[in-house]
């Protein structure tokens, strides 16, 4: 059996976790004879519906205080003492779970570094074992990213220690190579594996429009921040508009993520239930088939959320997290120019604003639809046929003393407790 083990620390919202569970499925379902370890730091894992052939198993929780610095989320320790308990579950985990294949969200040493031990117990005791990064096709503005990678040495550990980067996106919007200004000798490890195509839905639009007591003809709007955090403002002001006189011509679904919090869910949820129109969920693990089911999304600007809203060739308005990551801002602005959806940044927000717009895209979606631009959703094939590729080009392993192996580990991790 082929075994590949998957990091995503996830820290803030649930695109990282959303997006390596997809891939994660995609593999079990495309790559015969697998089994993959998730190890991920996300609160929510326990949320998903998990395929057979896929387990998992947890890290203590951070949480991000800015774009590149992190605090302990849940448990009362020191910082350092819980980076070194998540680096030594990590290796535990790879010494004993044995990959054939490391597949690495984001971040090429993991969070803090926390998986440096990890690539070197594999370079030295498990030499064949395959590497590979999957970035997004957007990590922030070229001003932060470039400085950022050059203090962490990015560009050496990729050419240490991955054999490939699969970017999922396309160079057409955001090429990597170029905005952040990568070496020749790393860029040629990169591969544009496109968007990623969201699976369809577990329940028909038909299905969903029934739940929600509305007819076919009625019109939709769903609205939703994602995880939740930070997308209060969203939702508020989008309820705000719907005192609007012309407004009260069509249903609204807010889904507030499970990540907001208590007293702001409450108070959108009271909010909302003053209008007729208007139904709230707290959360969903079938977000897919709640879009299906709409007219015109409203939405912040992640990576996950703008697939889906791609996938499905929805009308949309994307209102971008702009700080402390530009990401989500820059992502909107590229894709608005292409027509793909339209986009408010947030700085120039207003309730009567999102209102009108929305009200406009709701008339454009009761009209007939030219072809509209497309775009690349191929990831997951893509990433499959590589990993598949990889997993064919990995020899036999040589004959390694376990003893040796662990002594190896060991000093890693003693190497790692020095600098934590």
């Amino acid at each position: 059996m082929k075994k590949i083990l998957v990091y995503s620390h996830d820290t803030f919202g649930l695109g990282n976790i959303r997006r390596m569970l997809s891939i994660s499925q995609h593999l079990i379902e495309t790559v015969p004879d697998v089994a993959i370890l998730l190890v991920t730091g996300s609160p929510m894992i326990q949320s998903f519906r998990l395929p057979a052939g896929l387990d998992y198993i947890k890290l203590p929780c951070l949480s991000r205080t800015a774009s590149e610095s992190y605090a302990v989320k849940s448990l009362g320790t020191a910082l350092e003492d819980l980076m070194q308990l998540r680096a030594d579950l990590l290796l535990t985990a790879v010494i004993n779970f044995k990959p054939d294949l490391l597949l690495v969200d984001k971040k090429p040493f993991g969070v803090k570094n926390e998986l440096e031990p990890v690539l070197r117990h594999l370079r030295a005791c498990r030499p064949r074992t395959k590497n590979v990064l999957v970035l997004r096709d957007i990590l922030d503005s070229p001003e932060a990213t470039i400085p950022t990678w050059a203090k962490n040495e990015y560009h050496s550990v990729i050419e240490e220690f991955y054999d490939e980067v699969h970017v999922l996106g396309s160079p057409g919007i955001f090429d990597l190579r170029r905005e952040y200004k990568v070496p020749r000798s790393v860029a040629k490890r990169f591969r544009f594996c496109g968007y990623t195509m969201r699976e369809p839905g577990r329940r028909t639009r038909r299905e969903i429009r029934e739940e929600l007591s509305l007819s076919e003809t009625a019109q939709l709007a769903l609205v939703t921040p994602g995880g939740g955090e930070d997308g209060y403002r969203l939702l508020d002001l989008y309820l705000n508009g719907l005192e609007l006189p012309e407004a009260n011509v069509h249903h609204s679904l807010i889904i507030c993520g499970p990540e907001m919090r208590a007293e702001q869910r409450e108070a959108l949820m009271q909010k909302a239930g003053r209008h007729s129109r208007v139904q709230a969920l707290e959360f969903t693990d079938d977000l897919m088939s709640y879009l299906d089911a709409a007219d015109v999304v409203i939405s912040m600007g992640g990576y996950n959320t703008v697939c889906e809203i791609l996938s499905l060739k929805k009308r949309a308005i994307v209102v971008p997290r702009v700080r402390p990551v530009a990401e989500q801002g820059i992502r909107a602005e590229r894709m608005a120019r292409k027509g793909l959806f339209k986009t408010i940044h947030p700085d120039q927000l207003t309730a009567a604003g999102l209102m009108r717009e929305t009200l406009r895209e709701l008339a454009a979606a009761g009209q007939a639809r030219t072809k509209g631009p497309s775009i690349d959703l191929s990831a997951l094939p893509q990433i499959s046929i590589a990993v598949q590729s990889l997993l064919a080009r990995r020899e036999e392993e040589p004959a390694i003393d376990l003893y040796a192996a662990y002594g190896k580990a060991l000093l890693n991790r003693m190497a790692f407790a020095g600098t934590a």
